[in-house]
């Protein structure tokens, strides 16, 4: 009997997990197509939302609501697609709500996301109260800005992240052994997902921040990078990989800023512009 017929049950090689995730993505097509909808409608949302506002390293973000409303729609672009593939296992694991269920899932999973967007935007205000202008760029914005960016890489070897990241590339265990029925089980299991999904992904969250939050730019290079490594194959050569472009950029940040392909030195008009703007 099919894993995905038994909730509960442990399951067998990565090779068969991976063979379930493609059975679910052919079974649950119209779920992907939905997600991936939903991803593309938000990166243009965030692309219109969010043009001339890169100030680089230190970007102001504005108001509570405005900083939390566009992160949600950041992480609905940048996670859904890596996601979809997790969810479309979920719908057709559950055949009571079907691709319903799917949609509750990434909505629980999204919702997690919104709550650290929150925790976020608390600790990086506090930063600013309490250092004032010692961070300023020309100061000792630099050298944070490439710390985190190198604190980022060396995450990328650690043995949390890597755990994390076996839990979402290969998901099919962690469902079975928490399974939880119904709309509140889907929602539940989606923001259980988000979690191991949070310890994977808040390094290069991190160096999102570093190098600009409203970049696009830069949010496209972090969420390919999610991509890669939850998806592709070479799990192990994703992980150094990033790791060695992560410490590029952080020496690239600190030694030569103004060569970094798509970074934008702070400077206090790009700031004013987007106050101005909101």
């Amino acid at each position: 009997m099919s894993a995905l017929q038994t909730p509960g049950r442990r399951t067998g090689s990565d090779r068969d997990q991976l063979a379930e995730a493609r059975g679910a993505l052919r079974a649950q097509l119209g779920l992907v197509l939905v997600l991936l909808a939903a991803a593309a409608a938000a990166w243009w949302s965030t692309a219109s939302r969010m043009a001339g506002m890169d100030a680089g390293p230190g970007t102001d973000l504005g108001t509570f609501g405005w900083f939390l409303g566009v992160w949600v729609v950041m992480m609905a672009a940048m996670m859904l697609p890596a996601l979809a593939p997790t969810a479309a296992l979920f719908a057709r694991m559950s055949k009571r709500l079907g691709q319903t269920s799917g949609v509750l899932f990434a909505s629980g999973y999204l919702f997690v996301w919104g709550a650290a967007g929150a925790v976020a935007y608390g600790l990086f205000s506090l930063g600013r109260t309490t250092s004032g202008s010692d961070l300023a760029w020309r100061s000792g914005g630099r050298w944070l800005a490439g710390a985190v960016i190198a604190l980022a890489a060396l995450y990328e070897l650690t043995p949390l992240k890597a755990a994390c990241l076996a839990r979402c590339r290969s998901p099919l265990a962690s469902l079975l052994g928490s399974w939880r029925e119904g709309p509140r089980g889907a929602v539940s299991m989606g923001m259980r997902h988000a979690g191991w999904c949070l310890g994977c992904c808040s390094g290069l969250m991190a160096a999102l921040f570093a190098l600009g939050v409203m970049s696009l730019t830069w949010m496209v290079l972090v969420a390919a990078l999610i991509l890669v490594e939850k998806t592709l194959p070479w799990r192990l050569l994703a992980r150094w990989g990033t790791a060695a472009l992560l410490i590029a950029l952080s020496v690239g940040v600190v030694v030569v800023p103004r060569d970094v392909p798509g970074l934008v030195v702070p400077h206090g008009g790009a700031m004013q512009a987007m106050k101005a703007m909101r």
